[in-house]
């Protein structure tokens, strides 16, 4: 499976983003909604910002409405993975709002399918989800911390979604095919 990374484009003045530290100079290209349908699965991720999805996500989702009413995305896989800068920090919310949105879409979420770590006296914080999440993908980091100074841990749990929407992917499109070979021979 081929990963392309992708971003939304910030909706605050760029001075703005400046002063708040903002990381303006990132490589990912900028995501536009007509480009989606040619990828088989989409993990949406965001930052945790009063309790939901980011207002550039936000922004991001509320073009997507025809598309939504079309079915464009129908019977892809989606998964979703979110940041703040407390333990807990609303992400749960964040991520609800996340599958929604991919069920308005009429997309296949992919959980996580961790179980919590870091969650008895011999656990450590080194652990996969260590912030015991089910839903999907979730990290802290310091509000004053850089990009790439994310958990190690929570980078790890972020991997392991990807590799498991890949493989579920994988089985979705393999199994469509047996289906069509046994419709097309009835």
């Amino acid at each position: 499976a081929e990963a392309v990374v992708k971003r939304v484009p910030e909706t605050v003045p760029e001075e703005i983003a400046k002063g708040a530290h903002f990381k303006l100079d990132q490589a990912a290209p900028i995501a536009t909604v007509d480009e989606l349908p040619d990828y088989d699965a989409i993990i949406f991720g965001t930052a945790t910002y009063m309790g939901n999805v980011s207002a550039a996500f936000q922004a991001f989702a509320e073009q997507t409405g025809r598309r939504c009413q079309q079915g464009t995305w129908r019977d892809k896989v989606a998964a979703g993975f979110t940041n703040s800068g407390s333990k807990s920090g609303d992400k749960l919310n964040a991520l609800v709002s996340l599958s929604v949105f991919a069920a308005q879409h009429h997309m296949h979420w992919v959980n996580l399918g961790l179980g919590p770590g870091w969650n008895h006296s011999a656990a450590s914080e080194d652990e996969l989800n260590r912030l015991g999440f089910w839903l999907g993908a979730a990290a802290a980091t310091d509000v004053d911390a850089n990009p790439d100074e994310v958990h190690p841990s929570d980078v790890a749990t972020c991997e392991h979604l990807g590799r498991r929407v890949a493989d579920v992917t994988r089985q979705l499109i393999a199994g469509r095919a047996v289906a069509q070979a046994v419709t097309a021979g009835a």
